[in-house]
């Protein structure tokens, strides 16, 4: 049978680049992309949506091909002038990207929603695909770690740049799932589980509202696609942060992980899991076209799980 409508659940440079390839490979308005919005936070006063931009970004084939998160072509004059005032810019907003942020903190305090207003944007950036964030509510990932406490996600990633050692994860807040969320998840035809990191991006989709019993109670098939190969990140700290929480660092780890909530485990070549399905092939996505193979495999392999 084949795979029409698909939903992706993203966060981070990893899992835009996934979405991206599904985009390039489905017709238009056939894939949602739910994303992580634990990493937002409020910064000289602008509501900031890391995943959220970097997804959109992405999807609007502007994003930076070096970092893979911010604008391509990016001036960055507005950090100097900070400096100028004797602040230490930590947090680097270019001067382009900085927009966004001004439009979406504005249009919040108009009574706008988050998902309206990504909605607008995307459109906007003639983005023919649909990116959703997981909830409209307060919904903050904290991170106590051993040598500065609890931090705000940002402050530990970007701000400390995710060398503290992990102690626990947390979320402020009790959001709720949004009702465009839960009807794309109950359209769906199949479901991907981007190569994201599974604790500081996916878990925070997750545990918003019933999202996890959602997916649970799916009558598609899901399939999530490995951050790790040979036990070691493809960026970030997924393999650091896996192992300082006791969560074993492999793809036999991953697929416990997630254990219920997916079918199959998408895996680098010779990287098997010790349990459970798997897709084996080549996951690592250095080009567009890289990301359109691998989403075009991931596809035919849902295809033949239906």
């Amino acid at each position: 049978m084949a795979v029409k409508n698909v939903v992706a659940l993203a966060g981070g440079v990893g899992g835009a680049k996934l979405a991206h390839g599904l985009a390039r490979c489905l017709p238009p308005g056939h894939l949602t992309v739910i994303v992580n919005v634990g990493d937002d936070f409020t910064h000289y006063g602008l509501h900031i949506s890391p995943d959220l931009d970097t997804v959109m970004y992405t999807l609007a084939e502007i994003a930076n091909p070096q970092t893979g998160w911010g604008l391509v072509d990016e001036s960055w004059q507005m950090l100097g002038m900070l400096e100028k005032y004797g602040e230490t810019p930590w947090f680097r907003l270019g001067d382009r990207d900085i927009a966004t942020h001004i439009l979406r903190t504005h249009l919040l305090t108009q009574g706008e929603t988050l998902t309206a207003i990504v909605r607008k944007m995307s459109q906007a950036l003639q983005i023919d695909h649909t990116i959703l964030p997981a909830t409209n509510d307060h919904f903050a990932t904290m991170v106590d770690t051993a040598e500065h406490g609890t931090l705000v996600f940002q402050h530990y990633f970007v701000r400390h740049r995710w060398q503290p050692t992990v102690t626990r994860i947390w979320y402020d807040g009790n959001a709720t799932i949004t009702d465009e969320a839960a009807y794309v998840l109950e359209k769906a035809d199949a479901i991907v589980i981007c190569p994201s990191n599974p604790i500081l991006s996916i878990d925070p989709i997750l545990s918003v509202g019933d999202m996890r019993d959602r997916l649970r109670l799916r009558r598609v098939p899901c399939v999530a696609v490995s951050p790790l190969i040979h036990g070691k990140a493809v960026k970030g700290p997924a393999d650091k942060i896996m192992r300082e929480l006791g969560v074993d660092a492999s793809n036999t780890g991953i697929a416990r992980y997630y254990d219920r909530l997916i079918d199959a485990l998408v895996v680098d070549k010779g990287d098997a899991p010790q349990q459970g399905a798997y897709l084996e092939t080549n996951i690592l996505m250095l080009t567009p076209a890289d990301r359109e193979r691998l989403a075009r495999e991931i596809l035919q392999f849902l295809e033949g799980m239906t």
